[in-house]
């Protein structure tokens, strides 16, 4: 089993790092990327690719793990050259995967989305779709939690973004009810009825979000952006729309601050206009 990376950040490193763990060869090709990546590959022990169509070629697996923007340009390069299944596991949008998955010529292709915050034992599950899902799911063996959802390229992406728009909701919600709570002095009784009505460790989940919020305010604005997008070619958003202004609200008010806040009673009492 070969595994390739177009791609060597984060996500591509903690990949590969398990996969090594577990005796797998990874390729990689990282001429002109910076010294950092290179090193990083090398102390892993990850084979170096000339470049990524030598990695899409010498791969049984190999998978895209770019920055957003470039995902498709990527895909429209090695198209020709992937003789393995190429996995988009790129944070894009449905339509994007569709348009990027449909320039591998041998139509071996799977849509993956990674549903949480990426980990060295690589516990997050990973949702797959596509006609090959099945085969990029035998890194299950390897200590990959994946989950096949379907044939349809695009459909594992999809669920993400639906994920998105329901737990950024939730935070949205929670960040306005909890700061009018404050500001009436009573937050800490609030906090104690919602955890009776939803379950044991409530308030300390709570609390977290908010702060969370706070601090991851302007991407989540971003990422609400592309959810409100992707909502419009079904249905007309609303509660989405919302969402995105109350993350909008909040990094125009904290984003100049450069604090590290540390409780949400910190946080509301630098947020004045809200």
């Amino acid at each position: 089993m070969k595994v390739g990376f177009i791609g060597f950040g984060e996500v591509a490193s903690t990949m590969a790092s398990k996969l090594l763990d577990e005796g797998v060869e990874v390729l990689t090709a990282t001429r002109g990327r910076s010294e950092r990546t290179k090193k990083l590959a090398r102390d892993l022990g990850v084979s170096e690719c000339s470049d990524i169509l030598e990695v899409s070629r010498r791969s049984d697996i190999v998978i895209s793990a770019v920055t957003p923007s470039v995902a498709m340009k990527v895909a429209r390069e090695v198209g020709n050259h992937v003789r393995g299944v190429y996995v988009d596991i790129n944070n894009v949008a449905p339509s994007t995967v569709k348009k990027a998955l449909d320039y591998i010529r041998n139509g071996r292709v799977v849509d993956a989305a990674i549903m949480g915050r990426i980990s060295k034992d690589l516990g997050v599950k990973i949702l797959a779709s596509g006609v090959s899902a099945h085969d990029f799911a035998k890194l299950t063996d390897y200590g990959f939690n994946i989950e096949v959802r379907g044939d349809r390229v695009g459909d594992a992406s999809a669920l993400k973004m639906l994920r998105s728009s329901y737990t950024k909701g939730v935070s949205a919600l929670l960040w306005e009810t909890l700061l009018a709570a404050y500001r009436m002095g009573l937050d800490e009784d609030l906090l104690e009825i919602l955890e009776e009505t939803e379950n044991e460790g409530f308030r300390e989940r709570a609390i977290s979000r908010v702060i969370s919020s706070a601090l991851h305010s302007k991407r989540r604005y971003e990422e609400m952006k592309d959810v409100e997008s992707f909502l419009s070619e079904n249905i007309t958003p609303i509660m989405s729309k919302c969402t995105s202004k109350t993350f909008k609200r909040i990094f125009m008010e904290l984003d100049d601050l450069r604090m590290v806040f540390e409780s949400y009673t910190m946080i509301f009492d630098n947020i004045k206009s809200l």
